[in-house]
């Protein structure tokens, strides 16, 4: 039997597709459903209502959720959650930071960042900081996400001068 996310997604990735989106992930949790979606230069607000007004509507049609629920439509963010084989080769690829928490009983620390150095279909290798490299099955991983780099912060009453 499919789960709610399963079902959601199959209603809703041909609207998601349609609106020239990207699918990301859908969370389900509770009464909450959760469609994240992206595109090439990110989405804007605009761009969020269009694809809540559509989704919602296809859900309406389709009924894949028992009992009432929130629809919640949003961007991944720039952390963006990490629960997919492609959401880590992604990572991976463009060469971003991520933070990962390991389940209860994994052996070694359970909070790592670093830099995802390979990715396959059962898991992921990361190096650390401190060039040490550890390998995770997907099992062994409770949370995953990108890390977004904030730059410095600009000293008060210094002003960037344009010539």
């Amino acid at each position: 039997m499919a789960t709610v996310a399963e079902r959601v997604a199959a209603v809703v990735a041909p609207v998601v597709d349609d609106l020239g989106l990207l699918l990301y992930d859908i969370e389900h949790q509770g009464s909450a459903v959760r469609v994240l979606v992206d595109r090439e230069g990110g989405v804007d607000i605009d761009m969020i209502a269009r694809a809540t007004r559509q989704i919602s509507r296809a859900l309406d049609d389709a009924d894949p959720i028992e009992g009432p629920y929130t629809l919640e439509v949003s961007s991944p963010g720039l952390e963006r959650p990490l629960r997919t084989v492609e959401h880590f080769a992604a990572a991976a690829d463009r060469d971003e930071t991520v933070a990962i928490k390991t389940k209860p009983g994994v052996e070694g620390e359970r909070r790592l960042e670093g830099r995802l150095t390979d990715v396959d279909g059962a898991g992921i290798t990361i190096r650390l900081a401190d060039g040490a490299e550890r390998g995770l099955l997907y099992d062994d991983i409770e949370r995953a996400r990108t890390v977004f780099a904030w730059g410095p912060t600009p000293r008060p009453g210094k002003k960037e001068h344009s010539r």
